[in-house]
């Protein structure tokens, strides 16, 4: 059905974007043992914000064939140039980092000079540091940085932290070390490194002893990202916000008999005992996945042969890679009435909370089953692999939207993804529909008040 004619030109295809969408990109660079490692865990620890990533350069070196390791045991490969990083797959990561994507970095050994084949999942980052001594060295790079940082420390001071490290940490012989510094690192970093310095921001003298710095360095940086916070909260308050309430057509209310208005009844009244409450929540949870399946498009038709020996034309089950992704805990609510309708329905969980002085949601557990995954959008032959996205309660709509905006993140196509909730604000349905006018919603019961949440308490048994 075509949706009402009731909003605003002006905010029509409004879109979501999550605070990861544009993160705060740090770039720390230096001569090898400079304490660049150590500023970025000082600046980490006192910004204390979730999802903060530390990347070292050190993960992008290029794979090594059999002869350059056996030089590299030598201590006669250069690892010290620019050519020895991969800068392009580091341009990359950044950039699909920055775009909120989902990324994979590799890992380096540094005792068996190579890749380890092991990757390492990066995604939602709110803060982003890069550390290594080509940190401020491609233009490519530079350009996508918030903010750009330089360490320097004494040379002398370099040279003892990096034979402590080397010989401590990666099994190297002091002769060869310090062969490997007067060889290729000094010599390299006079070369490269030293003249990038011109393109930081701030200059830290002195390394980690510079708790000056250090502390301006992390007031700084706090600002811009509460001035990112307060955008982010200001966007997702004007969502829907032109539109004269959502378009009533575009979601999929449980029919109201008088059985379902009965057991809102017993839902709504604080004076119900919890059994009751339990069992009558696993009715409507049953009641409203049966109404979301109903929305399925690859039923196909099947025939069956009774045991009197007809034939009867049917249609099979759609259900096969159906998973469902629970927003932390309310979602949870539901897990019994998923296991009932569809008992291979393979389950995620999603865990968004407000950060406690801005009021911003921010992502803080993430799990996905298999069947969700970038390379998986849909089958070959455009079959919709549908998700199911629980919650007990829409309130403001803040976790439902970015819960959405990560599933799409992940490769989930837009009307692939079927919301489900019991309970659902008029103001959050409008902002939802907004952002995502293209998914299903299903709801238990609407209304015009923005009322706490309490579901998941009362189910759980965690109410006061």
């Amino acid at each position: 059905m075509a949706p009402e004619n009731n909003e605003n030109p002006s905010f029509k295809n409004q879109r979501y974007m999550p605070p990861w969408r544009e993160p705060y990109l740090i770039g720390i660079a230096g001569c090898s043992g400079s304490g660049k490692t150590s500023i970025a865990s000082a600046i980490i620890k006192q910004l204390n914000v979730p999802w903060t990533v530390l990347m070292s350069m050190d993960n992008f070196y290029k794979p090594l064939n059999d002869d350059q390791r056996k030089l590299a045991f030598d201590s006669k490969w250069d690892f010290d140039s620019p050519d020895s990083f991969d800068l392009d797959l580091l341009l990359e990561v950044l950039h699909d980092l920055k775009q909120g994507k989902k990324v994979q970095i590799p890992t380096y050994s540094f005792k068996d000079h190579n890749r380890t084949g092991k990757w390492i999942n990066i995604y939602g980052a709110n803060v982003i540091i890069l550390e290594g001594i080509y940190a401020l060295y491609d233009p490519r790079v530079l350009e996508l940085m918030d903010i750009k940082i330089f360490v320097d420390t004494d040379f002398d001071i370099c040279l003892a932290r990096r034979l402590h490290r080397d010989i401590l940490h990666r099994g190297r012989e002091l002769d060869l070390s310090i062969q490997q510094w007067d060889k290729f690192v000094k010599p390299n970093f006079h070369k490269y490194v030293k003249g990038t310095m011109n393109n930081a921001d701030v200059l830290v003298p002195r390394g980690l002893d510079n708790v000056i710095a250090i502390n301006m360095l992390s007031t700084q940086i706090r600002r811009q990202l509460h001035k990112k916070s307060e955008q982010h909260m200001s966007d997702l308050l004007l969502l829907g916000s032109g539109r004269n309430g959502f378009d009533k057509n575009s979601i999929a209310l449980l029919c109201q008999s008088p059985q379902v208005k009965a057991m809102h009844t017993i839902l709504l009244d604080n004076s119900s005992t919890r059994d009751d409450f339990i069992f009558y929540f696993d009715r409507l949870a049953g009641l409203l996945i049966s109404r979301a399946l109903d929305e399925l498009t690859s039923y196909q038709p099947k025939k069956v042969v009774t045991p009197g020996n007809l034939v009867v034309e049917g249609i099979s089950l759609p259900y096969n890679d159906l998973c469902a992704i629970t927003i932390i805990r309310g979602g949870e609510c539901f897990n019994r009435a998923l296991r009932t309708a569809v008992p291979t329905i393979r389950l995620g969980k999603i865990l968004i909370q407000s950060d406690a002085t801005t009021g911003e949601p921010a992502l803080h557990t993430l799990s996905l089953p298999p069947c969700i995954s970038p390379t998986k959008p849909g089958d070959a032959d455009g079959t919709r692999r549908p998700v199911l996205l629980v919650d007990a309660q829409m309130s403001s709509g803040a976790a439902a939207t970015m819960a959405t905006a990560i599933l799409i993140d992940h490769g989930v196509r837009e009307e692939d993804i079927m919301v489900i909730t019991y309970l659902a604000s008029e103001l959050a349905l409008n902002r939802f529909t907004s952002a995502f006018p293209k998914t299903t919603v299903v709801v238990g019961k609407t209304h015009k008040e923005v009322l706490p949440r309490f579901i998941d308490a009362r189910y759980f048994g965690t109410a006061d």
